[in-house]
């Protein structure tokens, strides 16, 4: 074959790729089914594309098909149409991933005990999913990773254990997932995609797939750089936070209210963005992705101080929390050992289900290790499910919603500022509160409500 026909060969693929894109003929694979995944799989389905779906827990595959969600702002009903749809298959068969046109991996990427990265769920799916990879197949890792992992990781993996070379046989692109799980304004659909390609065709077909269903598609130079903007995008909220979560323990010494501070100073029309303190960091982005920057920051010789040390202040904030629990304790003459402690709200956002790196459970444990008897109330978490960190509290279920259960309690903690709770009542209810979400207020607080 003569260069140029080798060139036409290539061009009329990518011409092909783009002709069935725009067809919605081109078949959409998601890897891993949770809070990222399964937003991308009804988003595409929802736009005509046929999807398939992967994950290695046959519950969520049966959840589908039964109709029922296993992820609360998930209806249902959606889930059952997806379920029983032509259009959509669901399947632990990794084999099958040679019938998607896209291999979308939306796997965890957590933090191990030394708090550095733990690539081995990525590791693993790109093991499973290479061997069965074909020929102008497009692969794009929506994981929040460090700089690198692409190019470093993803590509010379995929490429040993497929047999194919990126670029020529098949396509490599990185896209960051910015779900924000009970967002009522944004969803998948309309936060903008930023995508990075591993050469101009893989961008050019990842930019076609996104913008086909996304209102808006933000290409960038290549994938290291894609990988870099999801990890701004968090170490700017995690550092902004920090500031706050500071300056309420200073403000609150000077007799400060903080919230009141914060309000006031948000009335500038410019030069202001409001951030909230709270009892610490929780979900799966905020309090994990700048240690990945951090870690790989190493590599060449640099420390990111400001990064680490924002870290330390809003790893530490349970702690304070804790610390005016003990203080509010003090004022009914009680100390915190033998105590009966109610957390409220273990999910780690208002509104949603998702209790992943929920500072609630660094709290329970705390107060459990000072000797108190501690239980929680969350109507989006009737039951604690096992998990890596908090196993111990697995099974665990929510207290009861009524007088006689609340006011058995020594002292109530709101950690999660949930919407659906009736906080009058609480107040009513309860001996003493502390409030670490200001959830009443800058005035007229109750008298027992003690802010933290």
């Amino acid at each position: 074959m003569t260069r140029n026909a080798a060139v036409e060969t290539s061009e009329h693929t990518v011409a092909g790729i783009l002709r069935r894109i725009e067809e919605k003929t081109y078949t959409v694979g998601i890897v891993g089914l949770g809070y990222v995944g399964l937003p991308l799989i009804d988003t595409f389905y929802r736009k005509g594309f046929p999807v398939m779906g992967f994950d290695i827990d046959e519950t969520k595959i049966d959840a589908f098909r039964e109709g029922r969600s296993y992820i609360r702002h998930f209806s249902n009903e959606a889930f059952a149409e997806l379920g029983r749809s032509d259009r959509c298959t669901l399947t632990t068969d990794f084999s099958r991933v040679s019938e998607a046109d896209a291999i979308l991996m939306c796997v965890p990427t957590p933090l191990d005990h030394h708090r550095e990265p733990d690539m081995s769920y990525v590791e693993a799916t790109v093991r499973t999913v290479a061997p069965h990879m074909r020929k102008g197949q497009l692969l794009i890792l929506e994981s929040t990773t460090w700089p690198g992992t692409t190019d470093e990781l993803i590509r010379p993996l995929a490429e040993e254990l497929s047999g194919l070379e990126a670029g020529t046989d098949f396509y490599l692109a990185y896209s960051p997932e910015r779900e924000d799980p009970g967002n009522e304004k944004y969803n998948t659909g309309t936060i903008p995609k930023v995508i990075g390609g591993d050469g101009e065709d893989a961008l050019n077909i990842a930019r076609e797939l996104y913008d086909a269903v996304i209102s808006e598609v933000v290409p960038v130079s290549n994938t290291r750089t894609a990988e870099a903007v999801k990890l701004l995008e968090n170490i700017f909220r995690s550092v902004n936070i920090a500031l706050v979560n500071e300056l309420k323990i200073v403000f609150q010494r000077m007799g400060i209210d903080v919230h009141e501070v914060i309000d006031a100073a948000a009335t500038k029309p410019f030069g202001f963005m409001k951030f909230t303190p709270g009892p610490g960091l929780g979900g799966h982005c905020i309090p994990i992705d700048p240690f990945y920057l951090t870690w790989k920051a190493r590599e060449f010789g640099i420390n990111t101080r400001f990064i680490e040390l924002a870290g330390e202040v809003n790893t530490d904030m349970p702690r304070y929390v804790v610390q005016r629990t003990v203080e509010a304790l003090n004022i009914d003459r009680k100390a915190m050992n033998g105590s009966k402690i109610l957390m409220i709200g273990l999910a780690y956002k208002p509104n949603v289900d998702d209790d992943r790196e929920s500072p609630t459970y660094v709290l329970m444990d705390l107060y459990t290790e000072m000797g108190a008897d501690v239980s929680y109330y969350d109507p989006y978490v009737p039951v604690i499910r096992p998990s890596r960190e908090y196993g111990h509290w697995a099974g665990t279920k929510s207290v009861e919603w009524t007088e006689e259960e609340i006011s058995q309690f020594d002292a109530v903690v709101i950690a999660t500022n949930h919407r659906d709770i009736d906080y009058r009542q609480l107040a009513a209810w309860s001996q003493r509160i502390v409030d670490t979400r200001n959830v009443y207020g800058n005035a007229d607080v109750p008298e027992h409500v003690t802010k933290a």
